[in-house]
């Protein structure tokens, strides 16, 4: 039986045709058994046929007429190299690679020059994907592959996203060009069976009367033949006790307009062999995606917490009436807890410690905005009049579900000390008579406007101490789930009042790390220790 090669050039793109069945019908009209697009070919526009062992073109009444090498034929002998022309010049292009072959095989995809391609082609493929790095690329290693294993005329991948839904990742058609206009929008049906069973679906002719109802969409994109094969991922273990269950990432479907050209066993084989290589070639080309991409946040997490520390002050200050000492761990790379102390006022020590609702990078941006704030008013404002003022700010930026605690604080060097607490853990003051709270104050900062803050002041002795910290401190959790509790913070600081103020943190901060050793910690910690020293002496 004959068999003629054709390079076909439409408006879909340039393919090749292998014609095993003669008479053939060419035409724009879906029951041909070449069916071309274009504009100036009519539904029933030619006929290729055998006649006495020559092939012929026979036009069938076409509107626009049809051509060989250019010149225009109702009825002509067709040979090798010679030039088909549907149309005046908006239709198809028909190039005869090979005419007829009475000695050829009448399956010329299952023949043995056919199959031996397959293999070379999918030796081909298989070692291309083995390099593959970059997921782009290997997406299209694949598909190119699948391509030239199957003479399919275009092929998609679809891989399974986050919640296990197919999506769309790459279209391909020959001589390796993407298709940026494909859509699957019609053609879902057939992918997500086989993404759901994971076997694969080989359909002959969508035209048939059973399919074509069910997938009028493709049909009507005059698809007539389609493959799909999943996308399956194996895990390699050592040992048979070491199983770990098999997952599908995605799938790999294939189309053309002609039929019967991809349904040898010798291609679903090749193409079987094919999705089980690129399903390790994609999932390590994803692997290695998501290790550049930790590798490169955690580049970024490392300098924002440099960026963090160098916001906070030095860890302790000093003046002629006062110390301070303070220092803050965030549980993650950075965190939301943050201090700040300044004495740009004369005879005035102001101090702050904050924790912003939330962990990471979001809260560590608005601890820097608080900071400077902070810094911004404390120059001439009240502890109250400061905490109003940033209320007032966060709360008409509207930052939605993020507020700060706060306990902000003037020490003057007579010893007065006024404070105001948003809605924080009270600070201790703690004395030779005992120890009391600051509590006064007001709600978080950053959720309610107005709202009027109130402030306290006390009167502090020579060596009296000031503590402040998050709630980091006390809800630190140990290993069996007892928390660290305000109550053993305040046994350390009385026990070690006599020391210096950078001794008295890193002592609290030690009782910390001994306490809550090897359990995981959710919240940052934060402490500053600030002593009275009394009234400089008058020069």
């Amino acid at each position: 039986m004959p068999r003629v090669r054709l390079l076909v050039r439409d408006v879909a793109g340039e393919r090749e045709v292998v014609i095993d069945t003669l008479p053939c019908t060419v035409g724009r009209r879906d029951g041909n058994d070449l069916r071309l697009p274009g504009g100036e070919v009519s539904r029933e526009h030619a006929e290729l046929l055998v006649e006495q062992g020559r092939l012929f073109i026979v036009d069938r009444g076409s509107r626009y007429g049809t051509f060989v090498n250019d010149e225009p034929v109702t009825r002509c002998v067709v040979r090798t190299g010679d030039r088909i022309r549907l149309g005046r010049g908006g239709g198809a292009e028909l190039i005869v690679r090979e005419s007829l072959d009475d000695g050829a095989s009448t399956r010329s995809s299952t023949g043995p020059r056919h199959e031996l391609r397959q293999v070379s082609a999918l030796l081909e493929g298989v070692q291309a994907l083995g390099s593959g790095r970059v997921l782009q690329d290997v997406l299209e290693l694949v598909l190119d592959a699948s391509l030239d294993v199957s003479g399919a005329e275009r092929g998609f991948i679809m891989l399974a996203d986050a919640d296990g839904a197919l999506e769309l990742r790459l279209a391909r058609g020959r001589q390796r060009k993407t298709l940026t206009d494909a859509t699957f929008a019609t053609s879902r049906k057939i992918p997500e069976e086989v993404f759901r069973t994971g076997e694969t679906r080989v359909v002959v002719d969508l035209m048939d009367a059973e399919l074509a109802s069910a997938h009028s969409g493709t049909v009507a994109l005059g698809i007539r033949h389609v493959v799909c094969v999943p996308l399956n991922y194996v895990h390699y273990v050592e040992s048979a006790d070491a199983r770990v269950e098999d997952r599908r990432i995605g799938v790999v479907y294939l189309d053309s307009r002609e039929r019967g050209r991809l349904a040898s066993a010798s291609t679903l084989r090749a193409l079987e062999t094919l999705a089980g290589e690129a399903s390790v070639a994609i999932e390590n080309a994803r692997l290695y995606r998501e290790k550049l991409e930790k590798v490169r946040l955690e580049s970024e997490m490392r300098i924002a917490a440099d960026i963090q520390r160098a916001l906070m002050p030095k860890p302790c200050a000093r003046l002629a009436f006062a110390e301070a000492a303070a220092t803050s761990e965030p549980c993650r790379s950075i965190g939301g807890d943050f201090f700040d102390y300044h004495d740009e006022r004369p005879g005035v020590f102001s101090v702050a410690l904050g924790d912003v609702a939330g962990k990471g990078p979001p809260a560590a941006l608005l601890g820097a905005l608080v900071q400077g704030m902070f810094a911004s008013l404390g120059v001439s404002g009240t502890p109250a009049g400061i905490v109003t003022g940033i209320n007032r700010a966060l709360c008409r930026r509207g930052i939605e579900a993020r507020f700060v605690t706060m306990a902000l604080a003037h020490l003057s060097e007579d010893g007065t000390l006024t404070s105001c607490n948003g809605g924080h853990n009270p600070p201790f003051v703690i004395g030779r008579d005992g120890v009391r709270r600051l509590e006064r104050g007001g709600p978080p900062v950053g959720l309610l406007e107005p709202v009027t803050y109130e402030e306290e002041t006390v009167r502090l002795e020579p060596g009296d101490l000031v503590v402040l910290f998050s709630d980091g401190v006390p809800e630190a959790i140990a290993a069996d789930d007892e928390e660290f509790g305000e109550a053993r913070l305040l046994e350390i600081v009385q026990a070690g009042r006599d020391l210096p103020v950078e001794l008295l943190v890193q002592q609290v901060t030690t009782a910390l790390h001994d306490f809550t050793a090897g359990a995981p910690q959710s919240d940052d910690v934060t402490v500053m220790v600030v002593r009275y020293l009394g009234a400089p002496a008058a020069v």
